[in-house]
């Protein structure tokens, strides 16, 4: 799988040659034992086959995390420094394709190129960061209560960990994932979501080019009934990193639960910007349209509700306007696309439904709204960004996670009622706080129920800042950060007596 790096992505895909992948375990590529397999194909074309991939079962997953149980013993013992070297190595394979990995991910995804490659450049950022990581596995040494007993405590990596994926960053997700668990001298068996799992095959091969051990990286493909759910049951399966819908989340902490696996869960969100005071509009309007609209909303970190006060409301709204005209929906091939269509039709239908109880309930469309028909369009799953306005709290739509290209403005009358509606949802994942009142900003920092605040700009993470939310937006350690030591570590303590 090569590619010269001048080629145009659309010349690319027209001379790709649709493969039957199988499951990367213990190092090699197996077929699954049910015989059957998924197609996915083009998200901006959808008669255009991209690949097949194994639709897998419980035997496939049993396989798999017998590979990694066994790759573990050898793996845990390898010194953390030899470990980061191979993930460093990793981080430059996902620069050196970074062409064709961000071609595979827009075909398979849907996004704008320059989406997919600022998604590759991210994935190898946070590699780096977790190779360093893998310098860093600290302990401590503690006085004795004793003066001839050495009290000190280390960490030891927990073992097999479930990684599981969502279909909107198929890169960096996995990732965010693999990465940490390897450095911490875990080993992984990982499931894609069965949408995008085109990208996944290539990150096995730059694994095993970096120098991942067999057995220690593996990838079975299927649905979550016959691959997520044995593998959440797995016994020999010590902890479960998933990131998808809150009410998986929630199931899945209830069987990790039972057996004591560990667990670490980024789940949906319904993030507010509450904006109070500005010098520009212009600037506070091209933040939160970047955070609402990228990826065509698709992310559980997007700005899904701006909580304005009255006296601001028409202008920013406005402001917020212009800047949505300005965006371009098209394939991700095309020159100036700053949208892309949404995954499938199936996730539109559910989007758009959404629009629709939103008017129903009394809000009304400022602009977009629309699914797009044309020749142009036709074969994707296109929805024009979506501004809605006269949105009241108990709304639906100011409520629930929609997941697509819709924006909620919700009117306030001062700070104090912008921080009521803000926390008045299920979810508490990101917040972006707009003021230029210092009193102001750190006062809704530490008030609104988040686990990111974003003070003056969108809900754009970074790649060594923990990650992660509160209420029904997630549980377990947060991931990116050195966080992630509590989730793939378990504390040991030991005392020496000499």
């Amino acid at each position: 799988m090569t590619v010269v790096a001048s080629t145009e992505m659309f010349e690319w895909l027209r001379a790709n040659k649709p493969k039957v992948y199988g499951n990367f375990i213990n190092g090699e590529w197996i077929e699954s034992s049910s015989g059957e397999v998924i197609s996915i194909y083009n998200a901006a074309d959808n008669s255009q086959l991209l690949s097949s991939f194994q639709s897998s079962e419980e035997e496939d997953v049993n396989k798999a995390v017998e590979a990694a149980h066994q790759a573990f013993k050898e793996w845990s013992q390898v010194p953390g420094p030899d470990r980061g070297a191979i993930l460093y190595r990793f981080a430059e394979l996902l620069e050196t394709n970074l062409e064709e990995l961000a071609f595979m991910l827009s075909a398979e995804q849907g996004k704008p190129l320059a989406e997919s490659k600022g998604e590759v450049m991210r994935a190898a950022k946070e590699a780096r960061f977790c190779a360093g990581e893998a310098f860093r596995i600290e302990g401590s040494t503690l006085p004795g209560e004793r003066a001839n007993v050495w009290s000190s405590t280390i960490r030891k990596p927990i073992g097999v960990i479930a990684a599981i994926a969502p279909w909107n960053f198929p890169i960096v997700t996995p990732v965010r994932k693999i990465a940490p668990a390897l450095a911490y001298g875990c080993s992984v068996v990982y499931k894609p979501a069965s949408v995008t799992p085109w990208t996944s095959v290539r990150l096995m091969e730059l694994f095993k080019e970096a120098g991942v051990p067999s057995g220690v990286v593996n990838l079975v493909v299927g649905s979550g009934s016959k691959v997520g759910n044995p593998l959440v049951h797995h016994p020999l399966v010590k902890g479960i990193s998933f990131t998808g819908s809150t009410d998986l989340g929630i199931q899945i902490n209830k069987v990790a639960a039972g057996r004591l696996a560990k667990t670490q869960l980024e789940l949906g969100g319904k993030n507010p910007a509450v904006v109070l005071d500005y010098q520009d509009v212009k600037v506070v309007a091209k933040q939160i349209v970047s955070a609402a609209f990228a990826c065509s909303g698709q992310r559980c970190t997007s700005i899904s509700r701006v909580i304005v006060v009255k006296e601001k409301k028409e202008e920013l709204t406005e402001a917020i306007l212009q800047e949505t005209r300005k965006i371009k929906l098209g394939p991700a091939w095309e020159q100036d696309v700053s949208t892309g269509p949404l995954v499938n039709k199936g996730h539109l239908d559910t989007v758009f439904n959404y629009i629709q109880i939103g008017l129903e309930e009394g809000a009304r469309i400022r602009h977009g709204g629309e699914i797009l028909k044309g020749e142009k369009y036709s074969k994707g799953a296109y929805l024009t960004p979506t501004v809605i306005d006269l949105v009241m709290p108990e709304m639906r739509i100011a409520k629930e996670e929609i997941f697509g290209p819709v924006l909620c403005i919700q009117e306030v009358k001062d700070e104090k009622e912008a921080l009521e509606v803000a926390n008045n949802v299920e979810y508490g994942l990101a917040a972006s706080i707009f003021t230029n009142r210092l009193n102001d900003a750190y006062n809704l920092a530490d008030e609104m129920e988040a686990g990111m605040l974003h003070i003056n700009h969108g809900t754009a993470s970074a790649a060594h800042m923990p990650f992660g939310g509160v209420k029904k937006s997630g549980s377990g350690a947060f991931s990116i950060g050195s966080s992630n030591i509590e989730f793939f570590t378990v504390l040991k303590a030991i005392y020496i007596e000499y």
